[in-house]
């Protein structure tokens, strides 16, 4: 049973990776368990010693606890499975010896002892070589260990302590216990010491595992986090670790302190590495450095916050250990053993920092452009410096390593070579940016070039270098200084010259007020550089005399102020007792002072926004009253403007009527003149004249109407052309409709302006008003009548004219002969005379405005004598052209003889006599026609074809008659067609009958030879003629010719 107790332990050893602790052989051997027993009460007495049930007591005090936890010591427990295995098979035998054996007793005894106390001595070193093992060692020996691994540390030596404790309780340990004790072996003391040993590194591992149990809470709820979070929580995480030093016995040390803190510290650089991309941190300068630098800085923040956290639980322990009563025992251990690897990685960080900080700011470079003399030349030394800092950017982002891995060295040899070049390359823009400062004329575009260059002026470099010549720009601003002082004496008894339009002290100040702003600018572009400078003596110079410049410019500004403040008072006093208005000859009426008045509020407003003058009484009470003056200045100004406007702008017909409305108010505005601008009711009293101006003013309105009215009958077209721009009959619907509403609208329009001058109907002031109205009608007509009128008589001028006005066709009749569609009486004639009786009729439509004149406007208008001598130029104009038509007809006439002679009675004459026979002519002689004559009548009737064919379609008579000959053409063609048909037609007949001779025997032939008329001739001349042969004609001709 013991065998397989023992063989049990082992293979938990073996699993859990624990300490075995083995049993002695000799213990498997009941005989020699049995003589060692034997011997003990011989030796002993049988006296059983006080020290057994003490041991007893010792190897029971702890229980085991059930933990589960790997430990690194079971080398020994797993080489000893088969010593076991003996030990069990010697005891088995050992149980068979013969108990008399008396003589080998003692020597059994001995034995037995001895394997004990070898087995004491064993088990001393495992425990031991156990118990010295420290997790400090890993550290110090150059690892990188992370809080999880101390904490699995922890838990497996407490198990595994826990195992060997269960052993030292074991009846195989109390065996040996007891023959120790019987035989008051040394190595019973030591068996005491290690168990002893043993119960203490228990309480230990209990004590460091409870206590470092929050800190691995509090760790594992950091690294689930996100990395934004965890700057925020670096102080709870050194607040448990604060706890743990406080609260624990056995950690409280500052190896083991020392030792945690470097965990944390590298569990933080892992978790930064693994934020950061890594070998794309140098990589992305290239393209957007931006966000990874922001990355950059959220770690080093975060880290910083972590040696923050630290030094703030330090200082705490450091005040507890000073108030309280039982002091706690403050971090004695330097910080940089806890931070030395934590240091290194943030120092890698910086450097990656700078470059990410110098890249940006190079990078601005590229939409750099200065001014100044040499602006083209330095902005391409600048553009030169950016160009030549991107060959470096790519060369170091080109880099394969991880720069985030501070024990990899390859970063830094690319970065000691980039920052060599970059200092090179600030070297040269500081060269540019000194170049651009010496031309710099003034100081602010001095310090707008700093502020150009002012994320690039921080460079240690760049500190060096530009002091210089920066400290010649303080120069120029002591000079600025001195030249504002310069002008302030020489232009300060007439600065109103640059501020035309304002008050003279308002000017002054506004003057003084620019000084002061350009002294403030001189000196905030002082105050640009001045911390580049480096020198307290210039600043302290540059701020004395600007103090000077500004406390002369503030006497002034006082000055000034309490002489405006005096001239204000006199004139509000002069002002608020002046009279409201004043009638100057003969009735222009005006505000009284006005102009002061305007001034005095002018100055006011300047003095609100000034601010800081003092107000005298009248003053005082000018600006108390400033609503209501100004309320009764806009309120008077508006009445004299009325009134002014009904005075001046009346007419001759209109005076009449408003004459009692003027005297009335003329007396109210006696009144007023007696009232100053602090009297009250001044509005109500000015109400009468709005009201007469209103009434008049709408009249008058209304006459401007009526004028605009008649005026735009000028504009009016009563005759248009239609869409072949030939005159339209009559006057549109349309415009007499518009000519009728406008009438009545003129008559609506007199009797609203009877109403508005409160005249009676049967006044002769209002009699009058009617007939200068009713001129004004009259008038407009005329013009609308001659308007018309003059377009009929330049549409007949043939100098003047445009296109054809009237238009007619010459036709051919067979009764009439030559005659005009429509005839020119009939036609043009009666038309113009009907467009002038509807151009007349016009006038009618508009109703008469004057009741005292007779008849209507068109009765009126006829007898007007330049409309009459229009009408009769246009009656003129029909004369001139009827003649020029009958002259065209008669020039026509030379064709009479094709449509009047009797074809068939001229054509038997030829036949007959080869000619047609005169008037005289009775007993001619017969003369057969021949080809030849035939051929001279067709020739004829071609030519004469010719001539009309080419004579004109449409002829202008007059240059606006329109005749259209196409008819007449069209006619006489056809005409002459019929007589070159009857010519051709007989020739064609007599060539018909010449081949039908040719086909037939030569006895008809002798018989039909009575033709005279050649038959090739006549077929050539047909041809001539264009006559083309029949096809049964032209077959036969071919047979004949084929003969």
């Amino acid at each position: 049973m013991e065998r397989q107790k023992s063989s049990a332990q082992v293979i938990e050893a073996q699993v859990g990776g624990l300490t075995f602790l083995p049993p002695p052989e000799a213990l498997c051997q009941q005989e020699d368990l049995d003589s060692f027993h034997q011997g003990s009460s011989l030796d002993h007495g049988g006296v059983k010693h006080d020290d057994e049930d003490g041991s007893n007591e010792l190897l029971q005090e702890h229980s085991p606890h059930n933990l589960h936890l790997p430990n690194d010591n079971n080398a020994d427990a797993s080489s000893r499975d088969s010593a076991v295995d003996d030990r069990s098979h010697l005891r088995d035998n050992g149980c068979q010896k013969d108990q008399n054996e008396q003589k080998t007793s003692v020597s059994h005894v001995s034995h037995l002892l001895h394997a004990c106390e070898e087995t004491v001595v064993e088990w001393v070193e495992l425990v031991s070589d156990f118990l010295q093992q420290d997790w400090s060692g890993l550290v110090l020996d150059q690892l990188k260990p992370v809080p999880s691994e101390e904490f699995s540390f922890w838990k497996n030596r407490l198990k595994n302590l826990l195992f060997i404790q269960n052993q030292l309780m074991s009846p195989e340990a109390h065996q040996v216990a007891s023959i120790l004790q019987a035989d008051d072996s040394v190595y019973w003391t030591a068996l005491q010491d290690l168990q002893s040993h043993v119960l203490e590194g228990v309480r230990e591992a209990e004590d460091i595992v409870m206590n470092l149990t929050p800190v691995q809470q509090k760790l594992s709820e950091v690294m689930e986090m996100d990395f934004h979070q965890l700057r925020n929580n670096m102080a709870a995480v050194m607040e448990e670790v604060h706890l743990l030093w406080t609260r624990s016995d056995f950690y409280c040390q500052p190896r083991r302190m020392v030792v945690l803190l470097q965990e944390i510290c590298n569990l933080f650089i892992h978790l930064s590495r693994k934020f950061l991309p890594g070998q794309e941190v140098i990589g992305v300068l290239v393209s957007e450095p931006g966000p990874v630098l922001e990355d950059v800085r959220l770690v080093i923040q975060t880290l910083q916050a972590l040696k923050s956290a630290y030094s703030q639980q330090e200082a705490q322990l450091e005040l507890q250990d000073q108030d309280q009563v039982t002091p706690t025992e403050s971090w004695t251990f330097l910080s940089h053993l806890v931070f030395f690897h934590l240091d290194i990685f943030l120092r890698r960080l910086l450097n990656i920092q700078e470059v990410h900080c110098v890249t940006l700011q190079f990078y601005q470079l590229d939409q750099m452009v200065l001014t100044g003399v040499s602006s083209t030349l330095l902005t391409d030394g600048v553009q030169q410096v950016y160009q030549a800092f991107l060959v470096q950017v790519r060369q170091l982002s080109s880099c394969s390593c991880d720069p985030t891995d501070p024990e990899d060295q390859t970063f830094e040899q690319y970065l000691d070579q980039f920052q060599a070049q970059v200092s090179d390359l600030e070297t040269r823009l500081v060269s540019v940016l000194s170049k651009a400062l010496e031309d710099c004329r003034d100081v602010p575009s001095a310090a707008k070039l700093v502020k150009m260059f002012w994320f690039f002026l921080d460079r240690p470099l760049v500190q060096d270098q530009l002091p210089p010549y920066l400290n010649r720009l303080v120069e120029q601003v002591l000079m600025d200084l001195h030249h504002t002082e310069l002008e302030f004496y020489s232009e300060r008894e007439k600065p109103e010259r640059f501020f035309r339009f304002r008050p003279a002290a308002a000017a002054r100040l506004c003057w003084n007020r620019l000084l002061r702003r350009r002294t403030e600018e001189t000196l905030r572009s002082f105050r640009t550089i001045q911390n580049l400078c480096g020198g307290v003596a210039f600043s302290q110079l540059v701020l004395k005399r600007s103090e000077q410049i500004v406390d002369l410019l503030q006497d002034f500004r006082s000055s000034v102020r309490s002489d405006w403040s005096s001239e204000l008072e006199s004139q509000c006093g002069v002002i608020l007792n002046h009279s409201l208005i004043q009638i100057s000859p003969p009735a222009h009426l005006e505000v009284a002072g006005r102009h002061q008045l305007e001034a005095i509020l002018q100055e006011l407003r300047y003095v609100n926004r000034e601010g800081g003058v003092t107000l005298h009484p009248n003053t005082d009470r000018f600006l108390n009253a400033r609503d209501n003056i100004i309320q009764t200045y806009l309120s008077l100004h508006q009445m004299v403007s009325c009134y002014n406007q009904v005075v001046g702008g009346d007419i001759e017909a209109e005076l009449p009527l408003i004459q009692k409305q003027l005297q009335e108010l003329k007396e109210n505005l006696s009144e007023l003149e007696k009232k100053t601008w602090i009297c009250e009711g001044v509005q109500q009293e000015s109400q009468q004249v709005l009201i007469v101006h209103s009434n008049i003013r709408e009249a008058r309105a209304n006459m401007d109407t009526m004028r605009r009215i008649a005026q735009g009958w000028v504009e009016l077209d009563l005759l248009q052309r239609s869409g072949d721009s030939l005159l339209e009959g009559g006057i549109k619907d349309q415009t007499c409709r518009g000519i009728k509403a406008d009438g009545e609208q003129l008559l609506r329009l007199t009797q609203v302006n009877r109403s508005l001058y409160s005249a009676d109907e049967s006044s002769e002031t209002w009699t009058r008003y009617l007939d200068y109205v009713d001129d004004q009608v009259q008038d407009g007509l005329l013009q609308l009548l001659l308007r018309a009128l003059h377009f009929l008589t330049d549409s007949m001028n043939p100098q003047t004219c445009g296109p054809a006005l009237l238009a007619v066709s010459l036709q051919l009749q067979e009764t009439a002969g030559l005659v005009f569609e429509p005839t020119i009486d009939d036609g043009p004639v009666e038309f113009l005379k009907a467009t002038m009786r509807d151009v007349y009729g016009a006038a009618a439509l508009v109703p008469r405005i004057s009741a005292s004149r007779d008849g209507n406007y068109q009765v009126c208008l006829q007898q007007n004598p330049e409309l009459c001598a229009l009408e009769q130029e246009v009656m003129t104009r029909l004369l001139q052209v009827k003649e020029e038509a009958e002259l065209l007809r008669a020039g026509l006439d030379r064709y009479s003889h094709l449509w009047l002679s009797d074809r068939k009675a001229v054509f038997q004459e030829f036949l007959t006599y080869g000619r047609q026979l005169g008037a005289g002519e009775v007993d001619a002689e017969r003369n057969p026609a021949t080809l030849k004559e035939f051929q001279r009548e067709i020739q004829v009737l071609l030519t004469i074809s010719s001539e009309v064919t080419q004579l004109e379609e449409v002829v202008l008579l007059q240059g606006w008659l329109q005749v259209d000959l196409r008819p007449f053409t069209t006619c006489l063609l056809s005409i002459i067609l019929d007589w070159k048909h009857m010519y051709t037609h007989f020739l064609l007949e007599s060539t018909t009958n010449s081949l039908q001779q040719v086909t037939r025997p030569a006895a008809d032939q002798e018989e039909s030879s009575s033709s005279t008329l050649s038959l090739i001739d006549t077929i050539l001349l047909l041809e001539a003629a264009g006559v083309e042969l029949p096809e049964h004609l032209a077959a036969q001709l071919q047979v004949v010719t084929s003969l």
